[in-house]
């Protein structure tokens, strides 16, 4: 059974640390396609075509939007995002799914795409987001570091990369770069 807990190792008193390596959070009903054709960037098709059929219902049209392959450095924080996704999936398909963490070697090239993900600041403002900074505070506090202070609305765009741990690369990422799923896991 492998473990999430990274973050005594990954967490200083400036935030996360940065290698090659990041992690992704997802559902066990998405493996079989990740396997077999790597991350997409929006790459989970059932949940669009649900939020599509909702939009007709109630006479909008539904944009597509190509999101990115949201990433972190932290298995921990990919399992908590993992656990976020089997949520959302459960309400809509009311299916039996397991989190599972991917983790991702990046090579030099693609790591200097990998941008934080200042466009979390509008989730992290919302319920789903209060969640996730109280989650965020115990990382810290387990850690033995003082809660970080962040005011979203004027953070340094570093910071959701360094102390919150949130990325992307606005790129699919090849099933070579996906070195092993870390499953079974516990939280």
């Amino acid at each position: 059974m492998t473990t999430t807990k990274d973050t005594q190792t990954l967490l200083t008193k400036t935030g996360f640390t940065t290698s090659n390596t990041w992690y992704h959070g997802t559902s066990s009903a998405l493996v079989a396609s990740i396997q077999a054709q790597g991350l997409k960037r929006s790459g989970d098709l059932a949940l669009n075509d649900v939020a599509k059929a909702t939009m007709a219902t109630i006479g909008n049209n539904f944009q597509d939007v190509t999101e990115p392959v949201f990433l972190t450095q932290s298995k921990e924080l990919a399992y908590y995002w993992a656990q976020q996704t089997v949520r959302e999936r459960g309400v809509r398909f009311g299916e039996s799914e397991e989190p599972i963490v991917l983790q991702i070697k990046l090579n030099a090239d693609q790591q200097n795409r990998v941008k934080p993900d200042v466009g979390a600041m509008s989730l992290l403002m919302m319920r789903d987001g209060e969640a996730f900074m109280a989650h965020i505070a115990k990382i810290y506090q387990e850690n033995n570091l003082s809660v970080p202070e962040i005011d979203l609305r004027d953070a340094d765009r570093m910071d959701f990369l360094n102390i919150l741990g949130m990325a992307y690369i606005n790129e699919d990422i090849s099933r070579g770069c996906i070195e092993e799923l870390l499953e079974p896991i516990t939280g």
